[in-house]
C-alpha cells in the first residue's frame, strides 16, 4: 500500500484544485490542521479510490494523491479510511 503524498510534493495542479475546493467547501483552519496532522502521519492508502471522513468534510483521493474535498453529507466513493 502506498503512503499519502506530502502536500509540498503534490503536483501544482492538484494543490491548486484542493485549495479551490477548500474555499468552496468552507473548510476551516481547525479542520485543515487535523488534515495536516493526518497527512504528516504518512497513512497507508489503497491504490484505488479512497476517502477519509473528518466529520465536517471529507478528503477523497486515489492512490497516494488526495484529489478533492467534499462537504459534510456529500457522498464519497472508494474505500473509507
Amino acid at each position: 500500500m502506498p503512503h499519502i503524498e506530502n502536500w509540498s510534493r503534490l503536483p501544482a495542479a492538484v494543490r491548486d484544485h484542493l485549495v479551490e475546493r477548500m474555499h468552496d467547501r468552507n473548510v476551516g483552519l481547525p479542520d485543515l490542521n487535523r488534515l495536516r496532522v493526518w497527512m504528516e502521519s504518512k497513512p497507508n492508502v489503497p491504490e484505488g479510490p479512497w476517502y477519509k471522513d473528518f466529520g465536517s468534510f471529507k478528503i477523497c483521493g486515489e492512490g497516494k494523491f488526495p484529489k478533492t474535498f467534499l462537504a459534510r453529507g456529500q457522498l464519497a466513493r472508494g474505500q473509507e479510511l
